[in-house]
Protein backbone atom coordinates (compact mmCIF):
# COMPACT_ATOMS: atom_id res chain seq x y z
CA UNK A 1 0.00 0.00 0.00
CA UNK A 2 1.50 3.55 -0.98
CA UNK A 3 2.05 6.60 2.33
CA UNK A 4 -1.08 7.56 2.35
CA UNK A 5 -1.18 11.58 3.80
CA UNK A 6 -2.55 11.74 7.74
CA UNK A 7 -5.75 13.36 6.08
CA UNK A 8 -6.17 10.58 4.03
CA UNK A 9 -6.56 8.08 6.71
CA UNK A 10 -8.41 10.02 8.81
CA UNK A 11 -10.53 9.84 6.11
CA UNK A 12 -10.38 6.35 5.55
CA UNK A 13 -11.39 5.65 9.10
CA UNK A 14 -14.25 7.98 9.19
CA UNK A 15 -15.51 6.11 6.14
CA UNK A 16 -14.99 2.60 7.85
CA UNK A 17 -16.92 3.75 11.29
CA UNK A 18 -19.58 4.66 9.11
CA UNK A 19 -20.68 1.12 8.54
CA UNK A 20 -19.72 0.54 12.37
CA UNK A 21 -22.11 3.12 13.20
CA UNK A 22 -25.28 1.79 10.75
CA UNK A 23 -24.38 -1.66 12.13
CA UNK A 24 -24.59 -0.61 15.98
CA UNK A 25 -27.32 1.47 15.14
CA UNK A 26 -29.84 -1.66 13.79
CA UNK A 27 -29.14 -3.18 17.35
CA UNK A 28 -31.03 -0.77 19.23
CA UNK A 29 -33.69 0.35 16.50
CA UNK A 30 -34.78 -2.60 15.92
CA UNK A 31 -35.47 -3.88 19.61
CA UNK A 32 -37.22 -0.55 20.05
CA UNK A 33 -39.53 -1.78 17.53
CA UNK A 34 -40.17 -5.14 18.50
CA UNK A 35 -43.76 -4.30 20.08
CA UNK A 36 -44.87 -2.67 16.87
CA UNK A 37 -43.60 -5.60 14.81
CA UNK A 38 -45.82 -7.99 17.15
CA UNK A 39 -49.06 -5.97 16.98
CA UNK A 40 -48.44 -5.16 13.20
CA UNK A 41 -47.25 -8.80 11.93
CA UNK A 42 -49.31 -10.60 14.82
CA UNK A 43 -46.21 -12.38 15.81
CA UNK A 44 -45.32 -14.77 18.78
CA UNK A 45 -42.23 -14.15 21.02
CA UNK A 46 -40.14 -16.80 19.51
CA UNK A 47 -41.35 -14.86 16.28
CA UNK A 48 -39.48 -11.84 17.60
CA UNK A 49 -36.29 -13.89 18.69
CA UNK A 50 -35.95 -14.94 15.09
CA UNK A 51 -35.99 -10.91 13.89
CA UNK A 52 -33.25 -10.70 16.17
CA UNK A 53 -31.37 -13.91 15.43
CA UNK A 54 -31.91 -14.46 11.77
CA UNK A 55 -29.58 -11.16 11.87
CA UNK A 56 -27.25 -12.36 14.33
CA UNK A 57 -26.95 -16.05 12.81
CA UNK A 58 -25.88 -15.40 9.64
CA UNK A 59 -24.00 -12.81 10.38
CA UNK A 60 -21.62 -15.24 12.69
CA UNK A 61 -22.04 -17.67 10.33
CA UNK A 62 -20.60 -15.99 7.55
CA UNK A 63 -17.93 -13.62 9.35
CA UNK A 64 -14.73 -15.70 8.75
CA UNK A 65 -15.33 -16.02 5.24
CA UNK A 66 -15.68 -12.62 4.71
CA UNK A 67 -13.02 -11.71 6.53
CA UNK A 68 -10.78 -14.54 4.38
CA UNK A 69 -12.59 -13.44 1.20
CA UNK A 70 -11.72 -9.97 1.80
CA UNK A 71 -8.08 -11.02 2.39
CA UNK A 72 -7.93 -12.75 -0.93
CA UNK A 73 -10.01 -10.81 -3.30
CA UNK A 74 -9.36 -7.36 -1.90
CA UNK A 75 -10.89 -5.54 0.88
CA UNK A 76 -12.52 -2.55 -0.37
CA UNK A 77 -14.00 -4.53 -3.06
CA UNK A 78 -16.00 -6.53 -0.27
CA UNK A 79 -16.63 -3.63 1.86
CA UNK A 80 -18.56 -1.98 -1.47
CA UNK A 81 -20.40 -5.46 -1.78
CA UNK A 82 -21.14 -5.41 2.09
CA UNK A 83 -22.20 -1.91 1.78
CA UNK A 84 -24.49 -2.45 -0.75
CA UNK A 85 -26.01 -6.05 0.22
CA UNK A 86 -27.08 -4.56 3.49
CA UNK A 87 -28.22 -1.27 2.07
CA UNK A 88 -30.44 -3.66 -0.34
CA UNK A 89 -31.62 -5.80 2.78
CA UNK A 90 -32.39 -2.55 4.39
CA UNK A 91 -35.23 -1.34 2.54
CA UNK A 92 -36.37 -4.68 1.41
CA UNK A 93 -36.88 -4.93 5.58
CA UNK A 94 -38.74 -1.91 5.13
CA UNK A 95 -41.29 -3.25 2.24
CA UNK A 96 -41.56 -6.45 4.12
CA UNK A 97 -45.11 -7.86 3.74
CA UNK A 98 -45.01 -10.42 6.28
CA UNK A 99 -42.97 -11.74 9.66
CA UNK A 100 -41.81 -14.62 7.41
CA UNK A 101 -39.66 -12.15 4.36
CA UNK A 102 -39.26 -9.70 6.98
CA UNK A 103 -36.89 -12.88 8.73
CA UNK A 104 -35.66 -13.27 5.38
CA UNK A 105 -34.53 -9.73 4.60
CA UNK A 106 -32.90 -9.73 7.98
CA UNK A 107 -30.69 -12.62 6.80
CA UNK A 108 -29.90 -10.47 3.73
CA UNK A 109 -29.11 -7.87 5.53
CA UNK A 110 -26.43 -10.27 7.77
CA UNK A 111 -25.16 -11.27 4.58
CA UNK A 112 -24.04 -8.02 3.91
CA UNK A 113 -23.24 -6.79 7.36
CA UNK A 114 -20.95 -9.61 7.77
CA UNK A 115 -17.89 -8.12 5.27
CA UNK A 116 -18.85 -4.62 7.02
CA UNK A 117 -16.99 -4.56 10.58
CA UNK A 118 -14.86 -6.99 10.07
CA UNK A 119 -13.46 -5.61 6.85
CA UNK A 120 -13.48 -2.48 7.42
CA UNK A 121 -11.47 -3.17 10.70
CA UNK A 122 -8.76 -5.21 8.48
CA UNK A 123 -8.65 -2.14 6.32
CA UNK A 124 -7.97 0.16 9.31
CA UNK A 125 -5.13 -1.82 10.54
CA UNK A 126 -3.50 -2.09 7.72
CA UNK A 127 -4.17 1.75 6.64
CA UNK A 128 -2.79 2.87 10.64
CA UNK A 129 0.50 0.61 11.03
CA UNK A 130 2.19 2.60 13.62
CA UNK A 131 1.23 0.98 16.89
CA UNK A 132 0.00 4.53 18.35
CA UNK A 133 -1.47 5.70 15.42
CA UNK A 134 -3.49 2.53 15.23
CA UNK A 135 -4.67 2.80 18.71
CA UNK A 136 -5.85 6.40 18.45
CA UNK A 137 -8.16 5.26 15.43
CA UNK A 138 -9.46 1.90 17.91
CA UNK A 139 -9.99 4.23 19.88
CA UNK A 140 -12.45 6.57 17.94
CA UNK A 141 -13.99 2.94 16.56
CA UNK A 142 -14.77 2.17 20.27
CA UNK A 143 -16.63 5.90 20.33
CA UNK A 144 -18.32 5.17 17.67
CA UNK A 145 -20.23 1.76 18.93
CA UNK A 146 -21.22 4.02 22.09
CA UNK A 147 -22.62 7.23 19.65
CA UNK A 148 -24.79 4.64 17.73
CA UNK A 149 -25.98 2.99 20.32
CA UNK A 150 -26.86 6.27 22.13
CA UNK A 151 -28.75 7.47 19.02
CA UNK A 152 -30.26 4.21 18.50
CA UNK A 153 -33.33 4.44 21.46
CA UNK A 154 -33.89 7.79 20.94
CA UNK A 155 -34.45 7.70 17.09
CA UNK A 156 -35.86 4.57 17.17
CA UNK A 157 -38.63 5.97 18.80
CA UNK A 158 -38.82 8.65 17.11
CA UNK A 159 -38.94 6.95 13.94
CA UNK A 160 -42.00 4.09 15.59
CA UNK A 161 -43.57 7.06 17.11
CA UNK A 162 -43.96 9.91 14.08
CA UNK A 163 -43.92 6.48 11.04
CA UNK A 164 -43.72 3.42 12.22
CA UNK A 165 -41.30 0.17 12.41
CA UNK A 166 -40.54 0.32 8.33
CA UNK A 167 -39.04 3.63 8.99
CA UNK A 168 -36.27 2.42 11.18
CA UNK A 169 -35.03 0.91 8.03
CA UNK A 170 -34.87 4.21 6.34
CA UNK A 171 -31.91 5.20 7.91
CA UNK A 172 -29.47 2.51 6.65
CA UNK A 173 -30.22 3.26 3.00
CA UNK A 174 -28.56 7.07 2.11
CA UNK A 175 -25.72 6.35 4.66
CA UNK A 176 -24.50 2.74 2.72
CA UNK A 177 -25.15 4.58 -0.23
CA UNK A 178 -22.58 7.30 0.57
CA UNK A 179 -20.19 5.02 2.28
CA UNK A 180 -20.18 2.81 -1.06
CA UNK A 181 -19.09 6.12 -3.12
CA UNK A 182 -16.83 7.38 -0.58
CA UNK A 183 -15.05 3.96 -0.43
CA UNK A 184 -14.60 4.06 -4.29
CA UNK A 185 -13.03 7.78 -4.30
CA UNK A 186 -11.07 7.29 -1.17
CA UNK A 187 -9.99 4.24 0.00
CA UNK A 188 -7.38 2.03 -1.67
CA UNK A 189 -7.51 -1.81 -2.49
CA UNK A 190 -5.36 -3.95 -0.11
CA UNK A 191 -5.02 -7.76 -0.20
CA UNK A 192 -3.17 -9.92 1.94
CA UNK A 193 0.43 -11.29 0.47
CA UNK A 194 -0.42 -15.06 1.73
CA UNK A 195 -4.29 -15.26 2.03
CA UNK A 196 -6.20 -18.15 3.50
CA UNK A 197 -7.74 -20.69 1.10
CA UNK A 198 -11.18 -21.74 1.24
CA UNK A 199 -12.97 -23.94 3.27
CA UNK A 200 -16.47 -24.95 2.30
CA UNK A 201 -16.61 -28.03 4.66
CA UNK A 202 -15.97 -26.20 7.40
CA UNK A 203 -18.23 -22.69 6.59
CA UNK A 204 -21.38 -25.36 6.21
CA UNK A 205 -20.15 -27.38 9.64
CA UNK A 206 -20.10 -23.55 11.40
CA UNK A 207 -23.94 -22.64 9.73
CA UNK A 208 -25.22 -26.00 10.75
CA UNK A 209 -24.28 -25.97 14.19
CA UNK A 210 -25.07 -22.53 15.10
CA UNK A 211 -28.62 -22.72 12.99
CA UNK A 212 -29.63 -26.43 14.79
CA UNK A 213 -28.27 -25.21 18.68
CA UNK A 214 -30.17 -21.75 17.58
CA UNK A 215 -33.19 -23.35 16.33
CA UNK A 216 -33.81 -25.87 19.03
CA UNK A 217 -33.29 -23.02 21.97
CA UNK A 218 -36.08 -20.60 20.15
CA UNK A 219 -38.49 -23.12 19.67
CA UNK A 220 -37.98 -25.69 22.37
CA UNK A 221 -40.82 -23.76 25.05
CA UNK A 222 -43.95 -24.22 21.95
CA UNK A 223 -42.55 -27.25 20.70
CA UNK A 224 -41.52 -28.83 23.56
CA UNK A 225 -37.77 -29.71 25.02
CA UNK A 226 -38.58 -33.38 24.69
CA UNK A 227 -39.87 -33.62 21.38
CA UNK A 228 -37.66 -35.28 18.29
CA UNK A 229 -37.32 -32.27 16.41
CA UNK A 230 -36.18 -30.22 19.34
CA UNK A 231 -34.05 -33.55 20.62
CA UNK A 232 -32.73 -33.76 16.84
CA UNK A 233 -31.52 -30.51 16.82
CA UNK A 234 -29.54 -30.27 19.50
CA UNK A 235 -28.16 -34.10 17.93
CA UNK A 236 -27.29 -32.45 14.75
CA UNK A 237 -25.67 -29.23 16.08
CA UNK A 238 -23.74 -31.58 17.94
CA UNK A 239 -22.55 -33.69 15.67
CA UNK A 240 -21.64 -30.67 13.55
CA UNK A 241 -19.38 -29.59 16.22
CA UNK A 242 -17.96 -33.00 16.87
CA UNK A 243 -16.99 -33.45 12.96
CA UNK A 244 -15.57 -29.69 12.84
CA UNK A 245 -13.24 -29.35 15.05
CA UNK A 246 -11.07 -32.52 14.16
CA UNK A 247 -11.98 -31.40 10.89
CA UNK A 248 -10.21 -27.91 11.38
CA UNK A 249 -7.59 -29.43 13.00
CA UNK A 250 -6.19 -31.42 10.23
CA UNK A 251 -6.19 -28.58 7.65
CA UNK A 252 -3.13 -27.05 6.81
CA UNK A 253 -5.21 -23.41 6.49
CA UNK A 254 -8.34 -24.00 7.99
CA UNK A 255 -11.26 -21.73 8.74
CA UNK A 256 -10.93 -21.55 12.69
CA UNK A 257 -6.89 -21.43 13.20
CA UNK A 258 -7.85 -23.43 16.55
CA UNK A 259 -4.30 -23.00 17.69
CA UNK A 260 -5.01 -18.97 18.84
CA UNK A 261 -6.58 -20.84 21.58
CA UNK A 262 -3.62 -21.65 22.86
CA UNK A 263 -3.76 -18.22 23.90
CA UNK A 264 -5.31 -17.72 27.29
CA UNK A 265 -5.70 -13.79 26.97
CA UNK A 266 -7.40 -14.83 23.19
CA UNK A 267 -9.52 -17.62 24.77
CA UNK A 268 -10.92 -15.33 27.93
CA UNK A 269 -11.80 -12.10 25.25
CA UNK A 270 -13.51 -14.49 23.21
CA UNK A 271 -16.13 -16.02 26.06
CA UNK A 272 -15.97 -12.22 27.35
CA UNK A 273 -17.35 -11.02 24.40
CA UNK A 274 -20.22 -14.39 24.06
CA UNK A 275 -21.26 -13.45 27.71
CA UNK A 276 -21.09 -9.30 27.38
CA UNK A 277 -22.86 -9.84 23.92
CA UNK A 278 -25.09 -12.34 25.08
CA UNK A 279 -26.80 -10.18 27.88
CA UNK A 280 -26.76 -7.00 26.21
CA UNK A 281 -28.94 -9.10 22.91
CA UNK A 282 -31.28 -10.56 26.02
CA UNK A 283 -31.47 -7.54 28.14
CA UNK A 284 -32.28 -5.15 25.15
CA UNK A 285 -34.65 -8.20 23.89
CA UNK A 286 -36.71 -8.07 27.45
CA UNK A 287 -36.28 -4.77 28.02
CA UNK A 288 -37.97 -3.53 25.31
CA UNK A 289 -41.22 -5.42 25.65
CA UNK A 290 -41.11 -4.73 29.29
CA UNK A 291 -41.39 -0.99 28.62
CA UNK A 292 -43.80 -0.67 25.72
CA UNK A 293 -45.86 -4.08 26.82
CA UNK A 294 -46.29 -4.01 30.15
CA UNK A 295 -45.58 -0.50 31.13
CA UNK A 296 -47.82 1.18 28.07
CA UNK A 297 -45.14 3.44 27.38
CA UNK A 298 -44.57 4.56 23.41
CA UNK A 299 -41.63 3.93 21.15
CA UNK A 300 -40.61 7.01 22.08
CA UNK A 301 -40.88 7.12 25.56
CA UNK A 302 -39.11 3.55 25.76
CA UNK A 303 -36.34 5.16 23.83
CA UNK A 304 -36.07 7.71 26.21
CA UNK A 305 -36.03 5.42 29.01
CA UNK A 306 -33.25 3.80 27.63
CA UNK A 307 -31.36 6.93 26.72
CA UNK A 308 -29.22 6.68 30.36
CA UNK A 309 -27.84 3.44 29.14
CA UNK A 310 -26.36 4.48 26.00
CA UNK A 311 -25.45 7.74 26.95
CA UNK A 312 -23.72 5.96 29.35
CA UNK A 313 -22.03 3.87 27.09
CA UNK A 314 -21.40 7.00 24.57
CA UNK A 315 -19.09 8.23 27.43
CA UNK A 316 -17.33 5.31 28.63
CA UNK A 317 -16.57 3.67 25.60
CA UNK A 318 -13.46 5.78 24.68
CA UNK A 319 -12.68 5.84 28.05
CA UNK A 320 -12.55 2.53 28.38
CA UNK A 321 -9.49 2.68 25.24
CA UNK A 322 -7.56 5.02 27.16
CA UNK A 323 -7.65 2.88 30.30
CA UNK A 324 -6.59 0.51 28.38
CA UNK A 325 -3.74 2.16 26.35
CA UNK A 326 -2.49 2.84 29.75
CA UNK A 327 -3.33 0.34 32.41
CA UNK A 328 -4.52 -2.88 30.35
CA UNK A 329 -8.09 -4.25 29.86
CA UNK A 330 -7.57 -5.78 33.31
CA UNK A 331 -10.04 -2.98 35.18
CA UNK A 332 -12.34 -2.16 32.55
CA UNK A 333 -13.12 -6.01 32.39
CA UNK A 334 -13.82 -5.54 36.09
CA UNK A 335 -15.51 -2.57 36.44
CA UNK A 336 -17.55 -4.24 33.26
CA UNK A 337 -18.43 -7.64 34.76
CA UNK A 338 -19.46 -6.10 38.63
CA UNK A 339 -21.20 -2.99 35.87
CA UNK A 340 -23.31 -5.72 35.00
CA UNK A 341 -23.70 -8.03 37.55
CA UNK A 342 -24.90 -5.01 40.22
CA UNK A 343 -27.73 -3.81 37.67
CA UNK A 344 -29.05 -6.90 37.53
CA UNK A 345 -29.89 -7.44 41.10
CA UNK A 346 -33.26 -4.58 41.17
CA UNK A 347 -34.63 -5.82 37.65
CA UNK A 348 -34.63 -9.36 38.99
CA UNK A 349 -37.56 -8.18 41.18
CA UNK A 350 -39.16 -6.39 37.95
CA UNK A 351 -42.76 -5.47 38.62
CA UNK A 352 -44.97 -3.68 35.90
CA UNK A 353 -44.91 -0.65 38.46
CA UNK A 354 -41.02 -0.87 39.37
CA UNK A 355 -40.03 2.65 39.91
CA UNK A 356 -38.47 4.86 37.45
CA UNK A 357 -35.58 5.53 39.56
CA UNK A 358 -34.76 2.24 39.69
CA UNK A 359 -34.91 1.32 36.15
CA UNK A 360 -32.31 4.28 35.14
CA UNK A 361 -29.93 3.22 37.83
CA UNK A 362 -29.91 -0.83 36.52
CA UNK A 363 -29.65 1.24 33.11
CA UNK A 364 -26.41 3.57 34.15
CA UNK A 365 -24.85 0.45 35.89
CA UNK A 366 -25.03 -2.07 33.14
CA UNK A 367 -21.74 -0.66 31.87
CA UNK A 368 -21.45 -2.67 28.68
CA UNK A 369 -19.15 0.36 27.12
CA UNK A 370 -16.41 -0.85 29.18
CA UNK A 371 -16.64 -4.21 27.78
CA UNK A 372 -15.52 -3.50 23.94
CA UNK A 373 -12.18 -1.79 23.95
CA UNK A 374 -10.37 -4.77 26.33
CA UNK A 375 -11.45 -7.12 24.07
CA UNK A 376 -10.42 -5.39 21.19
CA UNK A 377 -7.09 -4.93 21.86
CA UNK A 378 -6.73 -8.45 23.15
CA UNK A 379 -8.71 -10.94 21.51
CA UNK A 380 -6.40 -11.50 18.82
CA UNK A 381 -2.90 -10.68 19.86
CA UNK A 382 -0.44 -12.72 18.02
CA UNK A 383 -2.55 -12.84 14.66
CA UNK A 384 -0.43 -11.83 11.55
CA UNK A 385 -1.53 -8.21 10.45
CA UNK A 386 -2.01 -9.78 6.49
CA UNK A 387 -4.64 -11.89 8.37
CA UNK A 388 -6.54 -8.93 9.58
CA UNK A 389 -9.68 -9.58 7.87
CA UNK A 390 -9.66 -13.60 9.52
CA UNK A 391 -8.35 -12.31 13.02
CA UNK A 392 -11.16 -9.47 13.01
CA UNK A 393 -13.90 -11.71 12.08
CA UNK A 394 -12.86 -14.76 14.42
CA UNK A 395 -13.30 -11.95 17.52
CA UNK A 396 -16.56 -10.60 15.64
CA UNK A 397 -17.92 -14.43 15.43
CA UNK A 398 -17.93 -14.60 18.92
CA UNK A 399 -19.83 -11.28 19.39
CA UNK A 400 -22.38 -12.70 17.48
CA UNK A 401 -22.56 -16.23 18.62
CA UNK A 402 -22.93 -14.52 22.22
CA UNK A 403 -25.96 -12.09 20.68
CA UNK A 404 -27.85 -15.13 19.20
CA UNK A 405 -27.50 -17.12 22.18
CA UNK A 406 -28.41 -14.27 24.77
CA UNK A 407 -31.74 -13.72 22.13
CA UNK A 408 -32.48 -17.62 22.38
CA UNK A 409 -31.55 -18.77 25.91
CA UNK A 410 -33.46 -15.65 27.41
CA UNK A 411 -36.60 -15.31 25.33
CA UNK A 412 -36.75 -19.04 25.69
CA UNK A 413 -37.00 -18.70 29.63
CA UNK A 414 -39.48 -16.02 29.33
CA UNK A 415 -41.87 -17.90 26.54
CA UNK A 416 -41.66 -20.94 29.20
CA UNK A 417 -42.86 -18.78 31.70
CA UNK A 418 -45.64 -17.06 30.36
CA UNK A 419 -49.39 -18.19 30.77
CA UNK A 420 -52.41 -16.29 30.38
CA UNK A 421 -52.12 -12.20 29.35
CA UNK A 422 -48.43 -11.58 27.70
CA UNK A 423 -48.47 -8.19 29.58
CA UNK A 424 -49.52 -9.28 33.16
CA UNK A 425 -47.03 -12.24 33.34
CA UNK A 426 -44.25 -11.02 31.23
CA UNK A 427 -42.55 -9.61 34.67
CA UNK A 428 -42.79 -12.03 36.73
CA UNK A 429 -41.67 -14.50 33.71
CA UNK A 430 -38.84 -12.45 33.35
CA UNK A 431 -36.93 -12.82 36.48
CA UNK A 432 -35.05 -15.98 35.82
CA UNK A 433 -33.93 -14.22 32.47
CA UNK A 434 -32.33 -11.23 34.74
CA UNK A 435 -30.41 -14.05 36.72
CA UNK A 436 -28.71 -15.37 33.66
CA UNK A 437 -27.69 -11.89 32.49
CA UNK A 438 -26.08 -11.51 36.07
CA UNK A 439 -24.55 -14.86 35.92
CA UNK A 440 -22.73 -13.34 32.68
CA UNK A 441 -21.55 -10.22 34.87
CA UNK A 442 -20.17 -12.26 36.90
CA UNK A 443 -18.41 -14.49 34.35
CA UNK A 444 -17.16 -11.47 32.59
CA UNK A 445 -15.47 -9.80 35.60
CA UNK A 446 -13.96 -13.82 37.03
CA UNK A 447 -12.53 -13.86 33.49
CA UNK A 448 -11.22 -10.28 33.29
CA UNK A 449 -9.10 -11.54 36.66
CA UNK A 450 -8.03 -14.86 35.61
CA UNK A 451 -7.07 -13.95 31.81
CA UNK A 452 -5.29 -10.38 32.55
CA UNK A 453 -2.34 -12.32 34.69
CA UNK A 454 1.22 -12.59 33.97
CA UNK A 455 0.67 -16.29 33.52
CA UNK A 456 -2.23 -15.83 31.21
CA UNK A 457 -0.06 -13.33 29.44
CA UNK A 458 2.83 -15.47 28.86
CA UNK A 459 0.49 -18.25 26.85
CA UNK A 460 0.20 -15.78 24.09
CA UNK A 461 3.59 -15.44 22.99
CA UNK A 462 3.44 -19.81 22.14
CA UNK A 463 1.31 -18.75 20.08
CA UNK A 464 3.16 -18.29 16.69
CA UNK A 465 2.38 -14.95 14.90
CA UNK A 466 4.78 -12.19 13.36
CA UNK A 467 2.84 -9.14 14.09
CA UNK A 468 -0.23 -8.54 16.55
CA UNK A 469 -3.52 -7.00 15.51
CA UNK A 470 -6.70 -5.68 16.89
CA UNK A 471 -10.32 -7.45 16.28
CA UNK A 472 -13.34 -5.64 15.31
CA UNK A 473 -15.80 -4.34 17.60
Amino acid sequence: MTELTPRRRMLILAICCMSLFIVGLDITIVNIALPSLRVDLHSSVSGLQWVIDAYSLVLASLLVLSGSTADRVGRRRVFQIGLALFTLGSLACSLAPSLGWLIAFRALQAVGGSMLNPVAMSIITNTFTEPRERARAIGVWGGVVGLSMAAGPLLGGVLVAGLGWRSIFWVNVPVGVAAIVLAALFVPESRAAEPRGLDPVGQVLVLVTLASVTFGIIEGPNAGWASPLILGCFAVGAAALATLIPYENRRAQPLLDLNVFRSVPFSGATLIAVCAFGGLGGFLFLNAIYLQDVRGLSALQAGLYTLPMALTTAVIAPLSGRIVGARGPRLPLILAGAGIALAMIPLSRLAADTPVWVLAVSYVLFGFGMVNAPITNTAVSGMPRAQAGVAAAIASTSRQVGSSLGVAVIGAVVASGLGGDTALRFAVASHPAWWIIFVCGVAILTLGLVTTTARARATAARVEAPEPVTAAI
